[in-house]
């Protein structure tokens, strides 16, 4: 009684998300660095590691793409939270406390694999259950962001949640790269767990909206918004969903982002891959300059990506981030006699990343855009989990194209997607689709 009641007094600090908007940035930008922390380590320092450990081309994208996997049952996710919650405590917040648990004792449990480097059916494992409670937690963030973020204000919370993600990825892999050198691999993700462990009490001290519970069992009751919203039938989930996701550009941008998440998969796989066994760089020299180039990405996209967006147009800064990638990597695979200039392959990672950075924040608020709001968490789950397949497919094809074809034409194709991308995006008529919407409702 006496927590229950010094939690109560404690609500008059305007700890209610839909009502504080810095807590709003604070909150989803610390989830998001939740997010990124173990994907650094899981997407980026070990594969560089198993690279540095003399592991084929096939088995290091092997691994990438099991762990991607998990990331496209996302779709499946979403109708589950949308249908279901602890309605009391907030639509999403007890999915994202659920979730977060889960990557807590998931991540924990990779550290304990048996000999790491010749059991990689064990690394890959642990690694899936990492990736699932990380697209469980990422799914309810998004649809908590959704609901509780207004639209004029989507764009800069994106910014930051995606700057947030990108450090803590570029932190964590190169924290974890350091601590395996030093002092193994299960000890390293061990120490590393506890950052991620510490994330929980933000979903746990703050609510969605004024007059719900904490915990189950304080006090407090069902938001009289979130009585309207909530879905109550599968039926009208899915009828709804395919509605909204027929119309012409829900269309185009879901193909669109599976062939950008193509690109992400191949790039985020083969960098480690091409600069530790092709440019015999180290796994420590391959993290510093991830690492160091990812975190401009991130700050630039925390304070300017959404700014930029907001001020010259989703389409239009979207369309300028997607012709600077094809320029870049076009550039990298037409000048191999260059790969042995560190400076040249810093720049080209620095450059990339800060694209990467930018193109996410215009994509994600482009997505934003075209959702309907009564299905808006699961059809922009939707999306990103045709993201996360293409990344997933994209990280397995770094080794078949290997096994038939040079670095070269590995990145030449590689630069044609964000080309495709580009007549994909120019098809798309925001004003259109809203105007539908509006008709829907």
């Amino acid at each position: 009684m006496a927590f229950e009641s010094s939690i109560d007094n404690k609500t008059n600090l305007n700890r209610f998300l839909t009502e504080n908007t810095v807590l709003r940035y604070l909150t989803f930008s610390a989830l998001y660095l939740a997010q990124g922390i173990p994907e650094g380590i899981t997407f980026f320092a070990i594969p560089a590691w198993l690279a540095m450990n003399n592991k084929t081309p096939i088995e290091i994208a092997s691994f990438v793409a099991v762990i991607g996997i998990p990331w496209s049952f996302k779709i499946l996710i979403a109708p589950l939270m949308d249908r279901f919650t602890i309605l009391s405590m907030g639509r999403k917040r007890p999915w994202v406390i659920f979730g977060q648990l889960g990557l807590i004792l998931s991540f924990l449990a990779i550290g304990f694999v048996p000999d790491p480097l010749n059991n990689l059916k064990g690394l890959m494992i642990a690694g899936f259950f990492i990736s699932f409670f990380g697209a469980f937690q990422d799914v309810a963030t998004d649809g908590m962001a959704i609901d509780v973020i207004p639209e004029d204000q989507q764009a800069r919370a994106n910014g930051l949640m995606w700057g947030s993600k990108t450090i803590g990825t570029s932190l964590s892999l190169v924290i974890s790269t350091a601590l395996i050198n030093t002092i193994g691999f299960s000890m390293a993700i061990s120490s590393i767990c506890i950052a991620v462990a510490c994330i929980i009490f933000v979903p746990i001290l703050f609510r969605e909206r004024p007059g719900e519970k904490l915990l189950p069992w304080t006090k407090g009751d069902v938001s009289e918004n979130s009585k309207k919203v909530q879905l109550e039938s599968w039926k009208q989930i899915f009828k709804n969903l395919f509605k909204v996701m027929i119309l012409p550009s829900s269309l185009l941008m879901g193909i669109g982002i599976f062939i950008l998440g193509l690109m992400f998969g191949l790039i985020d796989t083969l960098l480690p891959i091409f600069t530790i066994q092709e440019l015999d760089w180290t796994n420590t020299s391959y993290s510093q300059v991830y690492s160091s180039t990812t975190i401009v990405g991130g700050f630039f996209g925390m304070f300017i990506g959404g700014y930029l967006v907001d001020y010259f147009g989703t389409k239009k800064m979207t369309n300028l981030y997607l012709i600077t990638l094809v320029i870049i990597i076009g550039a990298l695979g037409l000048m191999p006699s260059l790969w042995g200039n560190g400076k040249v392959i810093f720049g080209f990672v620095l450059l990339y990343y800060l694209m990467y950075t930018f193109l996410c924040i215009g994509l994600f608020a482009a997505c934003m855009k075209l959702c309907w709001n009564t299905v808006a968490a699961t059809q922009f789950t939707l999306f990103m989990a045709l993201s996360n397949m293409g990344r997933a497919y994209g990280s397995g094809l770094v080794g078949t194209f290997k096994e038939t074809m040079s670095w070269e034409y590995v990145l030449l194709i590689t630069a044609l997607m964000p080309f495709i991308a580009i007549f994909l995006l120019r098809l798309m008529n925001f004003k259109k689709h809203r105007k539908k919407l509006t008709h829907f409702s």
